[in-house]
């Protein structure tokens, strides 16, 4: 017994070893077969690995709280309630295949983050590789990074994940240099990875944020191309809730 369950930490099947003993037992009283016994353990095995995938996939992404789609009110506007059918497709994940792009654009408190961090929730408990970041966090860290010289590095950290949250598009512009490290994420991103952005300014007004129309026409073809926009209307729903 002990020489298998050393083998088993050997070959990093810690589950089978922490559950060899029960599963034995439970083979015994349920005249299990030689191979059914094996699949048991295997079973065991995969659904551990599974369950700590999901909370790492989750502690990775830095969402920092569980947010799900049952806590979002589609009655509080008439445009949440017309895009309700593709929110809740949007939340199924099958965006992420084909590879798709999401864009919310809103006033403040109109549903943005708050769909985004769902989405994005969705994806860690499917074991996605996700992150939330703020637009103006990210770029502040490619900037440091830039200035340590591990700009290569904080780029592929950024451009390897398998849904890119990037929120709070256009509360403050990026200047030329955080515009350009913004373009290289998106640019590396296109039609690679799923990115989601949400903005309170619709793409005429891109300009601004992105220190010209050049640079922002750039971003935004790459972005529109593949990519789901809703664009949310209404009252801030935190105001209403106070």
């Amino acid at each position: 017994m002990d020489a298998v369950i050393e083998k088993f930490k050997l070959l990093r099947l810690k589950n089978c070893a922490q559950n060899l003993v029960d599963v034995l037992d439970q083979a015994a009283r349920e005249n299990l077969s030689a191979l059914q016994t094996i699949d048991r353990l295997l079973e065991i095995e995969l659904a551990c690995r599974n369950k700590a995938r999901i909370i790492l996939r989750f502690k990775q992404s830095k969402l920092g709280e569980k947010t799900t789609i049952d806590q979002f009110d589609f009655n509080h506007h008439e445009s949440r309630r017309k895009y309700k059918n593709k929110i809740l497709g949007l939340i199924d994940l099958g965006f992420i295949q084909n590879k798709k792009d999401i864009i919310f654009i809103g006033n403040p408190g109109t549903g943005k983050t708050f769909l985004s961090r769902c989405i994005a929730y969705a994806a860690t408990q499917a074991g996605i590789k996700t992150l939330f970041t703020t637009t103006m966090d990210m770029i502040n860290q490619l900037v440091a990074a830039k200035t340590d010289h591990t700009l290569l590095k904080k780029l592929q950290y950024y451009q390897s994940q398998d849904i890119l949250v990037c929120d709070e598009t256009g509360y403050l512009p990026l200047g030329r240099q955080g515009s350009n490290l913004f373009f290289q994420v998106i640019s590396a991103r296109h039609e690679k990875k799923s990115t989601i952005i949400t903005t309170n300014l619709p793409f005429a007004k891109w300009g601004n944020i992105f220190d010209g129309t050049t640079v922002a026409t750039a971003i935004a073809d790459r972005l529109v191309y593949n990519s789901e926009i809703l664009i949310l209307e209404g009252e801030s729903y935190r105001k209403r809730s106070k």
